[in-house]
């Protein structure tokens, strides 16, 4: 009986997987990573092939590689936890009136909250995102907050970015960040890790919105603590220990459904 080749949703979804145990270990040799996920050697060289031509892993003889961090970090968050970042938007949108002045940094996590916030009449958002600027497009009043530009972010940051918070107020801010580990936020640059903290002074209601993957890591720089914030939305399949240091330091703490990538979402 012929073999059933599968969809396009399905390798895709293996690959996903593939770059998730490699972001976890750092690396990986491909004979291990064939025999794991059960698949022939040329079907494992053609998913690391496409990985590393979307530059989300290195290949090198035998094994791949993760990039570092810095760039890692720029591939990973676009790549994965698409249905569980499209529940915590769901959560995250509720939390928006019309008219309101919003701010959303560029952390992808963050994205299709920002497609729905384009379809809420009156709203002012303020970014330094320029990724978020275009998915708002002309429906929506925006605010960009530029300065030094990242082309690794797609965003800005510094100096300029921090005296335009200075000079605005948002009702409402919704904040991601790269790394929690028992409370305490990171991220890998400098510029970014202040930009975060500045948010806070310059919004009424600050949000922090994190998939579970977030959880249980560290970078480089620190920038304040969860309780800084009024509201966490998460996953259910955030480490309990993470919820109840939130909860601690007297932040409201939101969970969605923990959504198996590849299953569907019902919104």
């Amino acid at each position: 009986m012929p073999r059933t080749r599968p969809s396009d949703a399905a390798v895709e979804q293996r690959r996903q997987d593939i770059l998730d145990h490699v972001i976890e270990h750092g690396e990986a040799r491909i004979d291990d990573l064939t025999a794991r996920f059960g698949v022939s050697l040329m079907t494992m060289h053609r998913d690391l092939d496409d990985l590393a031509d979307r530059r989300l892993l290195r290949k090198l003889r035998g094994k791949v590689e993760a990039y570092p961090a810095l760039t890692m970090e720029t591939a990973s968050r676009f790549t994965l936890h698409s249905a569980e970042k499209e529940a915590l938007a769901e959560a995250a949108i509720k939390h928006v009136e019309p008219g309101q002045t919003v701010f959303v940094d560029d952390s992808t996590t963050l994205f299709p909250l920002v497609e729905r916030l384009a379809d809420l009449d009156g709203l002012t958002v303020i970014t330094n995102s320029l990724r978020a600027a275009k998915l708002l497009g002309d429906g929506v009043t925006v605010v960009v907050a530029g300065g030094r530009y990242h082309a690794e972010y797609d965003s800005c940051s510094g100096p300029d970015v921090l005296a335009l918070l200075e000079r605005t107020r948002a009702d409402i801010a919704f904040v991601s960040v790269s790394a929690v580990a028992v409370g305490r936020l990171f991220h890998p640059v400098q510029d970014y890790a202040e930009l975060k903290k500045a948010v806070l002074r310059a919004a009424n209601r600050n949000v922090l919105v994190l998939d579970h993957s977030k959880f249980g890591r560290t970078a480089t720089f620190a920038h304040g603590d969860v309780g800084d914030y009024d509201l966490l939305i998460t996953s259910e399949a955030t480490p309990t220990e993470e919820i109840e240091a939130a909860l601690n330091a007297g932040t409201a703490v939101e969970t969605v459904e923990h959504v198996e990538e590849g299953q569907p979402y019902d919104s």
